[in-house]
């Protein structure tokens, strides 16, 4: 029996999927896998060379180019692209949205899925994405679905770009959830969907202490189980 832990944290744009993964691994000793930012640093990736997320064949030859990991100073994930830290350059929503739209290419996916698989066998992680559970690690010891409704997650992603000084608007903000979780579920490599055997937790009327104790007490029931 392995003595590795995995923790899969699947669930839509705007769910709060970073914000609980990184709290919860903290609390728990685990490395945390933020997917999302890989994906993002492709998308960078394909920004700075011109290319359009439906120009598939040009993607497929960019991916190659790209080399995307991960390393942690003070505990804190930092993202490598080709050499570069771009943990500061890929959480604008231009880049989000290029990284949604990018995701659906088979290219995209295997690169980066073989470095996810990897650190999953060799560490205690918790991971979290869109097909985390169904795809990159469909033996995790605890799968979780999170997810809340578009307009709490159109709320907290104003209220958050406000804070910032970023002039923006709710309606807009909203819609494109909409548009990405219509994108994200309807892809056809590895959709987002619940895993069959994922705990829903829906953190529209949660606060983040309260889901990620959610979690942790799962994960804790889980290892009662297995021992």
């Amino acid at each position: 029996m392995t003595n590795v832990y995995n923790i899969a944290i699947d669930g839509p744009a705007g769910a709060g999927k970073s914000t609980i993964a990184r709290a919860a691994a903290k609390k728990l000793n685990f490395v945390y896998v933020d997917t999302g930012a890989m994906y993002r640093a492709m998308a960078l990736h394909f920004f700075r060379n011109g290319i359009s997320a439906s120009d598939e064949a040009a993607i497929s030859l960019a991916a190659g180019t790209a080399n995307v990991t991960l390393s942690y100073e003070n505990g804190v994930q930092q993202v490598i692209l080709n050499g570069e830290n771009v943990s500061g350059l890929i959480r604008s929503e231009e880049v989000g949205t290029m990284a949604s739209a990018v995701s659906v290419h088979l290219s995209v996916r295997e690169k980066l899925v073989e470095l996810q698989k990897e650190l999953a066998s060799r560490e205690n992680v918790i991971m979290d994405g869109r097909d985390i559970g169904t795809c990159v690690l469909p033996d995790a010891d605890l799968k979780i679905y999170l997810t809340a409704s578009s307009q709490v997650r159109a709320k907290r992603r104003y209220s958050e770009l406000k804070e910032k000084g970023q002039d923006c608007s709710l309606e807009e903000i909203e819609q494109d959830i909409i548009r990405r979780d219509y994108q994200d579920m309807n892809r056809e490599h590895s959709p987002l969907k619940q895993a069959e055997d994922a705990v829903l937790v829906d953190s529209s009327d949660m606060t983040a202490e309260e889901v990620i104790d959610r979690i942790i007490m799962l994960f804790k029931d889980k290892l009662k189980e297995r021992s």
